[in-house]
């Protein structure tokens, strides 16, 4: 039989350890840089709110058909969108193989990235996108 003190202990023990744990998490975040991403030049971290459409409007409208470097953190996809011919943002609008690349966790150069149909230079195109857990 075990007795209170022993479980007490292991108790404190059990939840000292989550909460440890727990606070190592830190929100994912993309960067998204106008500029240079080493060193950074015009760079801002978003958070990453999975599967939300994020719209290069308001405190974010610098960044819209400016991104040149992006640095997607691992285990995560980012889709970026570009709003050709002054459509509305979004990110579910009249897709194709050229409005379209799909990043996975590392830094990317914008100018040679992988597109739905092959590599293309997304450089000063994304208005909006989202990211995915992998």
């Amino acid at each position: 039989m075990i007795s209170t003190k022993s479980f007490f202990a292991a108790f404190v023990a059990f939840v000292g350890a989550q909460v440890v744990s727990g606070a190592a998490l830190a929100p994912a975040t993309i960067t998204a840089c106008s500029g240079t991403i080493n060193p950074p030049n015009g760079c801002v971290d978003i958070p990453v709110v999975s599967d939300d459409c994020t719209d290069f409007t308001g405190g974010l409208s610098f960044l819209n058909k400016e991104i040149s470097n992006v640095e997607v953190p691992a285990g995560f996809t980012w889709n970026a969108n570009d709003r050709r011919d002054n459509r509305e943002f979004g990110c579910l609008g009249s897709q194709n193989a050229h409005n379209v690349v799909v990043l996975t966790g590392g830094t990317w150069n914008m100018e040679s990235v992988p597109g739905i149909a092959s590599t293309q230079d997304f450089n000063d195109m994304a208005s909006s996108f989202t990211c995915s857990p992998v």
